[in-house]
Formats: C-alpha cells, structure tokens, sequence
C-alpha cells in the first residue's frame, strides 16, 4: 500500500449518483450539481446533503424549504459539468443549457424534463446546516420517465472526472 493525500480521500467514497439541485425563490428557477448526498432512511425516505452557503441555491433551499432532486443519466453529462461550472446569480441555467422546468406536485420548485428520475423534497432537519451544510430531506413525491429505459448514472469522481454504471448484477437478497 502507498500513502494516498488525505485531501483526495473524496474521490475514493463516492456516495451515490451526480444528481440536480432545482429550487425556486422570488419567482426564479435555479439548479445545480450535487456529489454529496445519501440515503438515511428508507420510509419515510430520507436523503442527506450537503449544500456549501456559497452556493447561489443555498438562499433558496433556505428561504423555501423545497427543491427538487433530479437524477441525469449519461446523456447529460456535458450539461451536467456546466451546470456546476455555472452560477445561478447572473445566468438562468435553465434556459442557458436547455433544460425544461416542469411544474411539481408538491413543491415550488421545478423539476428537470430531461431527467430520468425527480424527487420533490423538503427539509426535515436543518439542524446541521449552520456548522456543516448538512441538510436532511424528506422526499414528498417521486417520479420516473418510464421512456428513458435502464438509465446509465454518472458518479463523480474528482475534477471532471465521472464513472458511469456499468453492468448491472443480480444477487439473492433477503428481499427484492
């Protein structure tokens, strides 16, 4: 074994897909990329996040309590980089990359069009958001776009560089 830079560790515990952050606030649609996130519980479902205050969304998801998480598959990849090398204070990324803001159910916020998978969110505990930007959600409402068959994810993995799923195993399991 060699020594791996402790600022590096990120790279090597991925914690799932590269998803969208959309929010609205003050009749204006904004989205983001998101690495940092997980499952906490399964019902209830909730997801963990972290959300930097430097983030233009940051606002939103604060003043609202309500975003959308969307799940891109590999075909968004390019959209996906911009959009996190994008802010949301001077460009409407939206309309800048050509993604299509649909209306929730259950939140104000919008969700991706493009996107195979929406989760309509609120906050359930900010307790962790001052001193870490650790949010946990609580997902209101889920959708699927039944015509994007066996979606390929993107997993990040440092500095412009992503895994995609591959092939996908079956194993027994307790339940299915």
């Amino acid at each position: 074994m060699n020594a791996h830079p402790l600022s590096k560790v990120y790279q090597l515990i991925e914690p799932g897909p590269v998803v969208l952050l959309a929010t609205a606030h003050k009749g204006r649609k904004n989205v983001m990329t998101l690495s940092w996130h997980m499952m906490v519980e399964f019902e209830p479902p909730l997801v963990a996040c972290v959300v930097s205050e430097r983030n233009f969304s940051y606002r939103a998801l604060i003043a609202t309590g309500e975003f959308v998480i969307a799940i891109p598959a590999q075909h968004l990849a390019k959209q996906v980089v911009r959009i996190g090398n994008t802010t949301g204070r001077s460009v409407d990324k939206f309309s800048a990359l050509g993604l299509t803001p649909l209306r929730a159910k259950r939140v104000g916020a919008p969700l991706v069009a493009e996107c195979f998978a929406n989760l309509e969110c609120r906050i359930y505990d900010a307790q962790m958001a001052g001193k870490y930007n650790l949010f946990l959600l609580q997902v209101m409402q889920a959708w699927i776009d039944p015509a994007q068959k066996r979606p390929r994810m993107l997993h990040h993995m440092g500095y412009g560089t992503f895994a995609v799923d591959g092939e996908i195993i079956h194993l027994k399991s307790r339940k299915r």
